[in-house]
């Protein structure tokens, strides 16, 4: 009985580990809640949490969003699942089961835009086949994108109904009511939904602003936005991040000039007003953003601006963590590879395809509308105006402004790739495009209502055809190989301090390295892996310094200064040899501590201390006198803290 036990803690431990870095602490979260004796209590042990972060009292429910391992727990409880499956089992099929309704809401808007369902299957398979650029799912499941971007999408499949113009009333009422359930979900999931929502008012404002749609439908969408902001200010803990956000700004601007164009309906005021609101717009949003975040109390996300001022070239810094930011891939400018996977999946050039006539055909439509001339109610396939259905108009704005940002920051092209999929598919699939494109070309030789019939169902055919046969195998491939991760040490790691450490030891090292320890042992930590606030990210710095050129000295007072008893030496990162010249942890903490020249001009500090986390492990005075070394593997070394220091000569 007893070794069966010991198997299952250990299972337990070596899947516990699979969750690395902040996905650590989100799943740590939720085994919280679940260990709770009730959940009125877990969620007070969450709001005022003080077992995390040594000397740090966070309420992480607000901090690190975690609505989703709040309703997970609670889904895992009432549904009487802990007699049937594991809880890293449910946790983990909801997550996934949520990626199946992304996929869903994609195909639908797909198959709304096309008007068919090869559409829906097309935007599927390049969803599939490019997972590695659309998702994240596959390296890091409890992300909050993971969790609220299916809300986001879901979103924009009720948004494109609505859009239509020959939808019946209880289809827009349907399509009202899950775009506003979609739209408070999604903010509640992720701390930068507001941020999305952002773009997405852009691209109604500019909807409206050509008069593609009626303002009614579009300002019926800005009272969602504001319904959901107070709500989700209310319910995150008077979250005031939403307040100063740059939506709410915009959404009440946008409304206080629907009000002074309410007033001048008719003669030359009105067009006098219709061709400042461009100016209108950005003022008022500029001015009522001063004003809130002059009167509303909130957390000035500095360490955002200057990264952007740095990632621009606006400002140069040898700040640790403004640096390491930089060196993430995530946040570096797109790489050849990603267009050439785009490519090799035929995705891309499809999509070019697609958003060039989308992109005319709607320029066409906002000149007549500038020239006065009047457009049809009802569009007609023999038409060709594809740029007149204004929920084609909002889609090719906002994937140019979805794909701008992108094509800065690679990290957000998991925001911008899935609709990449769903544009192009639409677009192949849909006869209005072709015809489209047969009306500027003047075809006469054939017929070209059914050319475009022909080539909207033989594009897609060839297309899928083409895919099954060169990605299928490779798909089939992969499923057979799965492989199962495994990290001995680690394991070994969290087994000795489970079994070895006092209940009440504080542990120091690497923030990602600190996320695990907390999920597997529950143990309290120095730092976590988070750049939301600026007092971690201070902690990460100091704690990174046992990396740096720094007396013994120095970092026990570090330390120790944050009541740390154990100090973890991970050896990847001591002896790292990075791909990127000045990016690996030790060549940033030189830079950030005077130790190496940076710029033309600094002065070089040269530093009289070896590097710490190899001086530390020679074991001779000072180090010893402060650390002593109580476990060790192939990866990690750990020292305990001395509380009373005995100078050896």
């Amino acid at each position: 009985m007893t070794l069966q036990f010991l198997k299952e803690l250990q299972n337990e431990l070596e899947r516990e580990i699979t969750f690395q870095g902040d996905s650590a602490i989100y799943y740590s979260y939720y085994k919280d809640m679940l260990k709770a004796p009730s959940f009125e209590r877990g969620v007070y042990e969450l709001t005022h949490n003080n077992k995390t972060v040594s000397l740090k009292t966070i309420n992480a429910m607000q901090q690190m969003s975690l609505y989703p391992e709040l309703i997970a727990s609670v889904l895992y409880q009432a549904t009487g699942s802990n007699e049937i499956i594991e809880p890293v089992y449910f946790y983990i099929g909801i997550v996934f089961g949520l990626q199946g309704i992304y996929v869903t809401a994609l195909f639908v808007t797909s198959w709304l835009m096309s008007g068919t369902w090869l559409a829906g299957m097309l935007t599927v398979a390049w969803f599939i086949i490019n997972r590695v650029d659309t998702t994240r799912i596959e390296y890091s499941i409890p992300l909050r994108e993971n969790w609220a971007l299916p809300y986001f999408a879901c979103q924009v499949a009720a948004l494109t109904g609505y859009l239509k113009s020959n939808l019946n009333t209880y289809g827009e009422r349907f399509c009202y009511l899950l775009m506003s359930a979609s739209t408070y979900m999604f903010m509640m999931m992720w701390e930068y939904s507001h941020y999305l929502l952002f773009l997405q008012a852009i691209s109604l404002f500019l909807l409206d602003s050509f008069s593609l749609e009626q303002s009614d439908k579009v300002h019926e969408v800005y009272k969602i936005y504001i319904f959901s902001l107070f709500l989700g200010y209310l319910l995150q803990f008077e979250n005031s991040a939403l307040l100063v956000s740059p939506l709410l700004s915009l959404v009440v601007a946008l409304m206080l000039i629907k009000c002074l164009q309410l007033n001048v309906k008719k003669g030359i005021v009105a067009k006098i007003m219709k061709a400042i609101n461009f100016y209108l717009a950005c003022t008022l949003t500029v001015t009522l953003n001063i004003i809130m975040k002059t009167f509303v109390p909130h957390k000035e996300n500095g360490h955002m601006l200057k990264f952007l001022e740095v990632k621009f070239g606006l400002n140069i810094t040898k700040n640790f963590t403004m640096n390491w930011l930089l060196c993430q891939e995530s946040l570096q400018a797109p790489s050849q590879e990603f267009f050439l996977r785009l490519t090799q999946s035929s995705l891309l050039p499809f999509y070019i395809l697609v958003l060039i006539i989308c992109f005319l055909s709607m320029m066409q439509v906002i000149f007549r509308r500038i020239n006065r001339e009047s457009l049809k109610e009802t569009v007609t396939l023999e038409d060709g105006r594809i740029g007149e259905r204004p929920e084609i108009t909002y889609h090719v704005i906002h994937t140019i402004l979805l794909g701008s940002l992108a094509m800065i920051i690679e990290g957000l092209k998991y925001l911008w790739t899935p609709y990449v999929c769903m544009l192009a598919a639409f677009g192949v699939c849909s006869p209005e495009l072709w015809m489209t494109l047969f009306k500027w070309l003047r075809l006469r030789t054939v017929h070209p209502i059914l050319l475009a019939l022909i080539l909207s169902m033989a594009v897609p055919t060839i297309i899928g055809l083409s895919l099954w046969k060169e990605f299928f195998p490779r798909l089939m491939t992969e499923l057979t190989e799965l492989q199962e991760f495994y990290d001995p040490d680690t394991v070994e790691l969290m087994t000795w301090i489970k079994r070895q450490a006092p209940v009440a030891a504080v542990f120091a090292g690497s923030p990602q390295l600190m996320g695990a320890i907390k999920l597997c042992t529950g143990w309290m930590v120095t730092s976590l892996p988070f750049y939301n606030d600026d007092d971690l990210l201070k902690r990460n710095e100091n704690i990174y310094q046992i990396y740096s050129k720094r007396s013994a000295e120095d970092i026990y007072k570090i330390l120790t200064s944050y009541k740390a008893n154990y100090l973890i030496i991970e050896d990847a990162i001591c002896n790292e040899v990075g791909t990127m010249r000045g990016c690996r942890v030790k060549d940033l903490l030189d830079i950030a501590n005077g130790h190496v020249v940076c710029e033309e001009g600094d002065k070089l500090t040269y530093s009289k201390y070896g590097r710490f986390c190899h001086e530390v492990k020679i074991n001779y005075s000072p180090y010893v006198n402060y650390f002593t070394r109580v476990y060790w593997n192939r990866s990690y070394f750990v020292y305990k803290i001395n509380t009373v220091i005995s100078f050896q000569s």
